[in-house]
């Protein structure tokens, strides 16, 4: 007989099965993941963040901003889906379809991308 290997006991049914109960693969399942999901969780809620700020900061599409008023609101330059470099050699950061172009002087061009 197979143990179930998150509490120890007796498997019945399918032959295949290996947990006695879903409520015990779904607790095997959540200890074996958990660092991994914080990381992922994590990443995703900062990106999210940004995300919004940019969103809420760019209503026309394109517009310009300081770098004051993005970290005033809590954006981290550290987390960023992509990065476009254009012919010309000009680097761009993206969150998802919203944008930025860090300008002389502490200043960012902010955009989002079209379809």
């Amino acid at each position: 007989m197979k143990q179930c290997p998150e509490c120890g006991e007796k498997i019945v049914g399918r032959i295949d099965k290996k947990f006695c109960s879903d409520a015990c693969r779904n607790s095997y399942n959540n200890k074996f993941n958990k660092d991994t999901k914080n990381l992922i969780r994590n990443t995703n809620n900062r990106l999210r963040k940004n995300y919004r700020i940019l969103e809420a900061l760019n209503p026309e599409q394109k517009t310009k901003t300081s770098r004051a008023k993005l970290i005033e609101k809590g954006f981290d330059f550290n987390y960023f889906t992509s990065i476009y470099t254009t012919k010309k050699g000009t680097v761009y950061y993206f969150v998802y379809d919203q944008g930025y172009l860090p300008l002389e002087g502490d200043y960012f061009a902010l955009v989002k991308r079209e379809n």
